[in-house]
């Protein structure tokens, strides 16, 4: 995240320009940008003309600049982006005073957020994003193939994205296969391979990425091993070549797999054994199976996690970002305030943003866990269900 224009003081009113550049820079503003704050950005907008005749119109888009009091926010996920909503405040040609107005967040794309007041946590969260030393390299790349497309998947810092979706010929033409032994069957495959590969090679730089996983239910994972070395070579792409000893294959997809289950996987953990995603994974999976055991070494929910902390057995705290970056800021002080004991009594805790690929699961804990030091069967678990 770059910041520009700092023109305020803590804990008074003042204007920054923001340039949000990774996903995890589009969830901290969700969780800044608040009601009442002020958003002025670059947008588009339809505009129709009437002709000369009066009975034709023509449409075309047209730039300027919008000045919203934000009434509220959305954030999308897939994409990374965040619809802020509001009022327009600025006269303009195209868009009245006082009408209301959706503007686009995304990544590269600057915008001036303007606060009545620029709190303490507030120029905190901005400032580490801004110092944050933005590891270009994803831990894990994964072509998951699936029966009637391909998904292409990054990994790294917390976060799992989609970067490209290929879909079968066959799945674009309503389903029609041909014989899997006829020629036009192996030609659909071929074409489908190279679309797959020209999806890869332009989101995934070997040279960052440290390792990439193909997987698939049946022998799709294996051909398209070969097809990828094969292709490297006629086309002499030495980033490909040079590392293709860290391109492997795995067993998951197909009609039950998906990329959960696939890093589940012996193969998969091995490579990501050091990683932060990993021990994320391990940590969570840890979790789940000590709950499903009855263990007293795990215990879930606000009230059982804080009263396990008092008592100073937690070992390890799985808390989402929607608790540790609330925009309630009650929450936001009680998680963040347990954040901090945990790790002042030697504990480790795990942040998963709301991007990370096990996020649903946890949140199925209540978006907080924790694996103990020692078992603690007088925890009363009737809060699991504790509503924030």
């Amino acid at each position: 995240m770059k910041l520009k224009k700092k023109d305020f003081t803590v804990n008074h009113m003042g204007t920054m320009t923001i340039i949000p550049e990774e996903p995890d820079d589009i969830w901290i503003l969700y969780n800044i940008i608040n009601p009442g704050d002020y958003v002025t950005a670059d947008t588009s907008r339809k505009v129709h003309h009437q002709l000369n005749d009066a009975k034709t119109t023509t449409a075309s888009r047209v730039k300027l600049s919008i000045h919203l009091k934000v009434t509220c926010r959305d954030f999308h996920k897939d994409s990374s982006t965040l619809r802020i909503h509001g009022r327009n405040l600025e006269p303009n040609n195209y868009i009245a005073v006082g009408s209301f107005h959706t503007l686009t967040l995304e990544r590269n794309k600057p915008f001036e957020l303007h606060k009545k007041l620029w709190k303490d946590d507030v120029v905190e969260a901005l400032q580490e994003r801004e110092n944050h030393e933005a590891c270009p390299d994803a831990e894990l790349a994964v072509i998951l193939f699936q029966q009637d497309h391909a998904e292409i998947y990054l990994i790294g810092k917390g976060i799992t994205a989609m970067v490209s979706k290929v879909e079968t010929s066959s799945s674009r033409s309503g389903g029609r296969k041909s014989s899997s032994s006829s020629p036009s069957s192996s030609n659909s495959k071929n074409v489908f391979f190279r679309e797959v590969f020209t999806a890869f090679i332009k989101h995934v730089d070997l040279n960052k990425v440290k390792n990439t996983v193909i997987a698939s239910q049946d022998s799709k994972k294996d051909e398209f091993r070969r097809f990828m070395i094969s292709e490297a070579k006629r086309m002499k792409m030495r980033s490909i070549e040079e590392n293709i000893g860290r391109i492997v294959v795995a067993a998951g997809g197909g009609c039950n797999g998906d990329l959960k289950d696939l890093l589940g996987e012996g193969t998969v953990m091995n490579l990501m054994k050091d990683s932060k995603v990993g021990l994320q994974i391990r940590a969570l999976k840890k979790v789940w199976d000590m709950v499903s055991s009855d263990s007293d070494r795990a215990c879930y929910g606000p009230k059982s996690v804080e009263s396990a902390q008092e008592m100073g057995a937690i070992e390890t705290l799985l808390i989402s970002d929607e608790l540790y970056r609330s925009d309630e800021v009650a929450i936001r002080k009680r998680h963040g305030c347990l954040v901090k004991a945990v790790r002042e009594s030697g504990g480790d805790a795990l942040v998963y943003s709301s991007m990370h690929v096990m996020a649903e699961q946890l949140q199925q804990l209540t978006g907080i866990a924790a694996i103990l030091r020692f078992p603690l069967p007088a925890i009363d678990d009737e809060d699991n269900d504790d509503a924030y």
